[in-house]
C-alpha cells in the first residue's frame, strides 16, 4: 500500500503564485489600470517611485530598475568598468546568469568552491584565486541567505576589487543588520515571478550608494542616453516597464510580512524533519534568512523526489549541473573534481515547497510523504 492510499490526498505545489495573487489582486489590477490610463509605459512615475522605495528598503543610496536580473548583473559589471581581459571571481553553484553576465561583459568567470554547510561562497578561498587580472567578485546570496560579507569586503579593499552582490534570491535578507544590496559596491536583484518579491513578467534592479555608478547605470539601461536622441555612449535597452514597477510597489509593502511567514514555515519544516535522514538547511550566525527556497540534501535525492511526486508534492533542484561543468563552460578549462563541495551539493540538493501562503497541513503532508516507506 502506497502512502496516501487510505487518506485524503493533498496537492502541494513547489510554488503557488495564484495564492499570493488573490491576496493582492484588487490593488494590482487597480495599479495596472492607472498605468494604462496614463499611457506612460516606461521610465515614468511608477518606476521612479519604486526605485526610491526599494533603495530605502535595502538601505542603499540609489536603485536603478532594469529589464531583468541578468541585465542587472551585466550592467553592474559594465558600470564598474569590467570588460575584456578582466577576471571576476564567483561560484558555480548558482543560476547560469551569474557567469553569463560576466561573459556578456567580456570578462572571464573564475570559480571558487562553496562552504559545505551553507552552500554559499567559501570566502576563505577567494584570495588564493586572485590574479593581476582580477577586477571584481560576485558573491551569490543563495536560497535567501547572505554570504559572509565582512571578510569578503576586507579582501576587496586590500586588492582594490569591486564587489557586486548577486541578491537575486535575497530580497530582504540581512547580514549583521544590513540588507542584501547595501553591503557591496553594487547589488543586483531579479524580480522573476517566483522570487520573494516577484513581478508579473521580467524585471530587475541594481542598488548602489555610489552616485557615479548610479548615473552610469541609468545611462547604460537606456541606450547611453540622458536626453532623447542624445547618446553619451553605446548602451543597452534594459528598462523596467511601468506595469512591473507598479506591481512591485504593491508587493514591496507586503514583503516583510511574507518573509516572516516563510521563516515560520522553515521553522516548522526544521522541527518536523529534525530527527530524519535528510541534511537540513544551515543558517549561519548573524543572518536573517528569508527562505526563497527550502533546500534539503540527501545522496538519495532522485529517489526522494520520485516518492514526493507520487504523493503529489512539487519539488525542484537548484541547481543540478554546476556552471563549471556546463557545456557552455568547456573553454574555461574546468573538469569534474575541481569544485568538490559544489559538485556534491548539485547531486544532493532538493527544494521542498516554500511560499508565504503555505498551510500547516500542507507542510505536514510533505513531511509525512518524506517519512513514508
Amino acid at each position: 500500500m502506497r502512502f496516501g492510499d487510505n487518506q485524503r490526498r493533498m496537492h502541494v505545489p513547489l510554488v503557488d503564485l495564484q495564492a499570493q495573487f488573490q491576496l493582492v489582486r484588487g490593488e494590482v489590477m487597480h495599479a495596472i489600470e492607472d498605468v494604462f490610463d496614463s499611457m506612460h509605459l516606461f521610465l515614468g512615475p511608477q518606476l521612479h517611485a519604486f526605485e526610491e522605495e526599494f533603495a530605502a528598503y535595502c538601505g542603499a543610496g540609489s536603485c536603478v530598475g532594469v529589464a531583468n536580473g541578468t541585465d542587472a548583473l551585466h550592467l553592474a559589471l559594465r558600470a564598474a568598468g569590467i570588460g575584456r581581459g578582466d577576471e571576476v571571481v564567483t561560484v558555480a553553484h548558482t543560476f547560469f546568469a551569474t557567469a553569463e553576465a560576466i561573459v556578456m561583459a567580456g570578462a572571464t568567470p573564475v570559480f571558487v568552491d562553496v562552504d559545505p554547510e551553507t552552500y554559499l561562497m567559501d570566502v576563505s578561498q577567494v584570495e588564493a584565486r586572485l590574479t593581476p587580472r582580477t577586477r571584481a567578485v560576485i558573491p551569490v546570496h543563495l536560497y535567501g541567505q547572505m554570504v559572509d560579507m565582512d571578510p569578503l569586503m576586507d579582501v576587496a579593499r586590500r586588492h582594490n576589487l569591486v564587489v557586486i552582490e548577486d541578491a537575486a534570491e535575497a530580497h530582504g535578507a540581512e547580514y549583521r543588520g544590513r540588507r542584501a544590496g547595501s553591503v557591496g559596491h553594487l547589488g543586483c536583484f531579479s524580480f522573476y515571478y517566483s522570487k520573494n518579491l516577484g513581478a508579473y513578467g521580467e524585471s530587475g534592479a541594481v542598488t548602489t550608494s555610489d552616485p557615479d555608478l548610479a548615473q552610469r547605470l541609468r545611462l547604460l539601461r537606456d541606450h547611453g542616453s540622458v536626453e532623447r536622441y542624445q547618446h553619451e555612449e553605446f548602451g543597452f535597452n534594459s528598462r523596467m516597464d511601468e506595469i512591473q514597477a507598479a506591481v512591485l510597489r504593491i508587493k514591496l509593502r507586503y514583503l516583510d510580512e511574507w518573509n516572516i511567514q516563510r521563516q515560520q514555515h522553515a521553522e516548522a519544516y526544521a522541527q518536523l524533519l529534525a530527527d530524519g535522514p535528510l541534511r537540513l538547511p544551515c543558517v549561519a550566525p548573524e543572518r536573517n534568512h528569508i527562505w526563497y527556497v527550502y533546500v534539503v540534501a540527501t545522496p538519495e535525492r532522485d529517489v526522494l523526489r520520485r516518492k514526493l511526486a507520487d504523493a503529489d508534492v512539487g519539488t525542484g533542484v537548484h541547481f543540478p549541473v554546476p556552471i563549471h561543468l556546463q557545456p557552455a563552460s568547456k573553454s574555461l578549462g574546468y573538469v569534474a573534481g575541481d569544485l568538490p563541495n559544489t559538485e556534491r551539493v548539485a547531486r544532493e540538493v532538493l527544494s521542498l515547497p516554500m511560499y508565504a501562503e503555505l498551510r500547516p497541513e500542507q507542510i505536514e503532508w510533505v513531511v509525512k510523504a518524506i517519512r513514508s516507506t
